[in-house]
């Protein structure tokens, strides 16, 4: 007797590296878009900051240069993503948000996952005006108890600059102040979008437009992940 039932196929493995400069929406679009495909998120901001808050020897490294809006070693950061990549919950894929960010950590991650990623690595990058970046980084605020991240215009917290988890006094990390905005800029302009250029060949490589309603921009990164651009 012939079995009708249909074959069942795991899930195809969803791999995205997300580009584009400071304030262009990545870390809101790579957690929804690891939600709806069921893998991690990989945020080296995030891992970080933890790191930082937590007071580990890590936390200790990298705090004060990310206090002044410095870039973290590419050695100190391919490791780390290295350790976080051998994880279980990565065996099926995994979002990148953050990294890599110069042509030195590009190459390390790709000698990390075992050279050519062009078959299955998905490459967004993300694109928006520089006036908008400006203004969606200048209005940043940040608990510094529990790490929690607002802005004055598009995520204001329910009382007057008090986090609305901690009521603490939130604060402008000085990396989002107008002049060290003007110099992340200027460091992804030098640093990350030649990456550009190293991804086009490599990899699925998409400009989306991120001057958008972030549903817009969710709406077309899923229909890219399901073959369906």
């Amino acid at each position: 007797m012939v079995d009708a039932r249909p074959e069942v196929r795991p899930a195809p493995r969803l791999r995205v590296i997300f580009l584009g400069p400071p304030g262009a929406g990545k870390g809101t679009q790579a957690a929804r878009l690891a939600a709806w495909g069921k893998v991690p998120r990989v945020s080296t901001g995030d891992m970080l900051r933890e790191a930082i808050a937590a007071g580990t020897d890590l936390g200790r490294q990298v705090g004060p240069l990310m206090e002044k809006g410095s870039l973290v070693p590419d050695e100190l950061l391919i490791g780390i993503i290295q350790e976080r990549l051998l994880g279980k919950d990565c065996r099926n894929g995994y979002i990148l948000d953050g990294f890599p960010r110069t042509l030195r950590q590009a190459q390390g991650f790709e000698t990390m996952v075992g050279g050519d990623l062009t078959e299955e690595m998905l490459v967004f990058d993300v694109e928006v005006p520089r006036s908008e970046l400006l203004r969606r980084l200048s209005g940043r605020r940040w608990c510094p108890t529990c790490q929690s991240t607002y802005h004055v215009d598009n995520k204001p917290p329910r009382a007057d600059m008090l986090c609305d988890r901690e009521g603490a006094q939130l604060i402008q990390r000085e990396d989002d102040k107008e002049v060290a905005v003007a110099r992340r800029l200027a460091e992804y302009d030098e640093r990350t979008a030649p990456l550009i250029d190293y991804y086009r060949g490599r990899s699925r490589f998409f400009r989306v437009n991120g001057y958008r309603p972030p549903d817009a921009v969710f709406q077309e990164l899923t229909r890219i992940a399901e073959g369906r651009a």
